[in-house]
């Protein structure tokens, strides 16, 4: 089994997908957030936030909606032995059939310029960890906004004025959404310019691979691989 690693663009790109998936779910089988939420005991606002791929909830939380909309089974499939190797001396591990090709290719929907609020999105998250971490990064980006609301566009004062605000009280959740006004908040946001070269230019890259698709699979890659198959005894 063989997979590229989780960068956290890729991450990202997953849970935003899986989140997708589970609310075109919920909304093909005709059920409100209400319904599905008391079903699978989660307040809304969980529920909510499975929806847009929030790494918040546990993955039990995740669970308990997929299994509320049918789907769970593709969770109990990971976590058991059929997609796991044959142990050594079995008859599985003898077979001479060689193993099925099975590859997932990711790709980002580019719809609605969602690729680049994905890397947008990631910037922050990266920038909040940063700002938890050092109160001084914090005191930075609060000087910066208030710059910008001295000297800079008028347009824009009233989302720097809320930024202000949740700089101040490290309400983080009001910028990291899928929401339009987080949206907003991230394209007028203090918090990037926090951000060192190095972790900004790295998301950029990962930001360019993702464009070219991202293949998840398991199969013989080689040919001493697939020689060393058909010699088992």
């Amino acid at each position: 089994m063989t997979a590229p690693e989780l960068s956290p663009i890729l991450e990202r790109q997953l849970l935003l997908q899986l989140g997708d998936r589970i609310k075109r779910l919920r909304k093909a089988q005709g059920l409100g957030t209400v319904e599905v939420s008391e079903r699978a005991k989660l307040t809304r606002n969980t529920l909510r936030s499975i929806e847009a791929g929030d790494p918040s909830p546990s993955i039990g939380a995740y669970l308990r909606v997929m299994s509320v909309l049918g789907v769970s089974g593709e969770l109990a499939l990971l976590a058991g032995d059929t997609m796991q190797a044959a142990p050594a001396g079995s008859a599985g591990a003898r077979s001479r059939r060689i193993a099925p090709n099975v590859q997932v290719r990711v790709l980002p929907d580019n719809a609605g310029h969602r690729l680049q609020d994905l890397q947008s999105l990631t910037l922050h998250e990266e920038a909040v960890r940063l700002v938890k971490a050092d109160p001084a990064l914090l005191l930075q980006a609060q000087d910066t906004v208030g710059r910008w609301i001295a000297t800079g566009d008028s347009r824009s004062a009233s989302l720097w004025r809320e930024w202000q605000l949740i700089l101040s009280a490290g309400s983080w959740r009001k910028v990291l959404g899928r929401t339009r006004h987080a949206q907003q908040l991230r394209q007028t946001s203090p918090l990037v310019t926090i951000l060192p070269d190095e972790v900004r230019l790295r998301i950029l890259k990962d930001v360019s691979a993702l464009k070219k698709g991202v293949v998840f699979g398991s199969s013989l890659t080689t040919a001493q691989d697939a020689q060393n198959f058909k010699e088992l005894p």
